[in-house]
């Protein structure tokens, strides 16, 4: 399919699509015209990466996992270790900030903000 059916199929814009196939997340060959052509299975693989990165997974993320995914005999479970991944990092990430806001949070205030606390 070429790419505006495919944008509307996915939901897409075409500039997401051209950016999808210029980072690797999705291949099309070029016919001889020009015109880019998507087999039909990058429709559900669009959709699986626009709602990967509104888990919160990065582009390269999502990259990575793809290929892990399609060699992987049980999908469901792996999908599920990532996100059970995603959720520690997550987890950690939100005990440093709260480290960093707790920091800013003593300082503030203070003559110098700047100056090493203690």
């Amino acid at each position: 399919m070429r790419i505006g059916e495919l944008a509307a199929q996915a939901g897409l814009s075409r500039d997401a699509i051209r950016f999808y196939e210029k980072v690797g997340l999705v291949t099309g060959r070029r016919l001889p015209n020009g015109y880019r052509d998507f087999p039909p299975e990058a429709v559900p693989w669009l959709q699986y990466v626009r709602t990967a990165q509104a888990l919160g997974f990065s582009l390269a993320e999502i990259a990575r996992t793809g290929e892990e995914l399609r060699d992987a005999p049980d999908s469901a479970g792996a999908l599920s270790a990532l996100f059970e991944e995603k959720i520690r990092v997550i987890d950690a990430r939100m005990s440093e900030l709260a480290a960093l806001r707790a920091e800013l949070e003593a300082r503030a205030g203070t003559g110098c903000p700047l100056r090493a606390a203690g």
